[in-house]
C-alpha cells in the first residue's frame, strides 16, 4: 500500500465507534496510538453522539470506552503545542467543558469503561461519567502539574468525586493512584481483573435497565443540581422530582406490582 493510500485508510478511521446492543450505547475513542488523546475532533464527535442519544428512548445507558491499551490520556498536547494563540484555548476548553457538562445533563447513564491510564482530562472524562467500572491494572493522574500546567478543567470534576485534600494531592503532584485506592477515593465504583471488565458493565447495566426509564431519568435530572443547592433548596428540588414522578405511569405500575407481589412492567411513561 502507498503512502498515500495508508494515509487515507487512517483517515478513514471513525474517531468515535459507536455500538448499539440491548438498549446500551457504547462509544469508544479510537485513537489508540495516541492513547485515546482527546482532539478538538474527537470531542466534537463525543458531542454530536450525546446530543443525538440524549433523544434516542431506547438507549438506557451510555458506555464510554477507549480503543487500545489505555482508556483516554487527556488532552491532545501535541495539537494544542500547534495552535499557540489564546483563542484556540479558550475555544478547546470551553468545548471540553460542553461535553463533561452534556454528561451530566443526558437522561440517560453514563458508564466509563476504565483500563490502562486515565490522565488530565481523560481522568476528568471517569470523573464527569455518572458511574466508572476500571480494571485491576488501571491508573489515575492528573498529571499536568508534571508539565506546567495545573489541571483546571479536570479540577472541577475530580474536586465532586474525591475529598478536597486527595483531590489537591493528586492535582499538585501528578502522581498515579491505582485502581483499588481509586474505589476507595470514590473515584469509580466498581475494580475487577481486565478479563472481567466487559462482562461487570453488562451486570451494572442491565441492573439500570431493569428499572422505569422515567425514575432513573427523574433520578439523573434531579441528582446533580441538588448538589450544588443549599439543604433547604435540595430539598424542595427533591420533594418536586418525586411528585412529578410520583405522577407518572410507572411509579403507579411498579407500587401496584410490589404490592401485588409481581414483577413490574414499565411503560416508560
Amino acid at each position: 500500500m502507498s503512502d498515500t493510500a495508508t494515509a487515507t485508510a487512517i483517515q478513514a478511521e471513525p474517531l468515535v465507534v459507536r455500538e448499539t446492543n440491548g438498549g446500551i450505547h457504547t462509544l469508544t475513542i479510537n485513537r489508540p496510538k495516541q492513547y485515546n488523546a482527546l482532539s478538538g475532533a474527537v470531542l466534537a464527535e463525543l458531542q454530536t453522539a450525546l446530543d443525538a442519544i440524549a433523544a434516542d428512548a431506547a438507549v438506557r445507558v451510555v458506555v464510554i470506552a477507549g480503543a487500545g491499551p489505555a482508556f483516554c490520556a487527556g488532552h491532545d498536547l501535541k495539537e494544542m503545542r500547534a495552535n499557540p494563540k489564546r483563542e484556540f484555548y479558550d475555544a478547546l476548553f470551553a468545548q471540553c467543558s460542553r461535553f463533561m457538562t452534556t454528561i451530566a445533563r443526558l437522561p440517560q447513564p453514563v458508564i466509563a469503561r476504565v483500563h490502562g491510564i486515565a490522565t488530565a482530562a481523560g481522568c476528568q472524562l471517569v470523573a464527569a461519567c455518572d458511574l466508572a467500572v476500571a480494571s485491576d491494572n488501571a491508573k489515575f493522574a492528573t498529571s499536568g502539574i508534571n508539565v506546567g500546567l495545573f489541571c483546571s478543567t479536570p479540577a472541577v470534576a475530580l474536586s465532586r468525586n474525591v475529598s478536597r485534600k486527595r483531590a489537591l494531592e493528586m492535582l499538585f503532584t501528578g502522581e498515579f493512584i491505582d485502581a483499588p485506592t481509586a474505589k476507595d477515593w470514590g473515584l469509580v465504583n466498581r475494580v475487577v481483573p481486565l478479563d472481567r471488565l466487559d462482562d461487570e458493565i453488562g451486570h451494572l447495566a442491565s441492573s439500570i435497565i431493569a428499572k422505569s426509564p422515567v425514575a432513573v431519568a427523574t433520578g439523573k435530572r434531579m441528582f446533580y443540581p441538588q448538589l450544588e443547592a443549599g439543604l433547604d433548596e435540595a430539598y424542595r428540588q427533591a420533594a418536586d422530582a418525586m411528585a412529578c414522578n410520583m405522577m407518572a405511569d410507572d411509579a403507579g405500575e411498579g407500587i401496584d406490582a410490589f404490592i401485588a407481589r409481581r414483577p413490574a412492567v414499565w411503560k416508560g411513561r
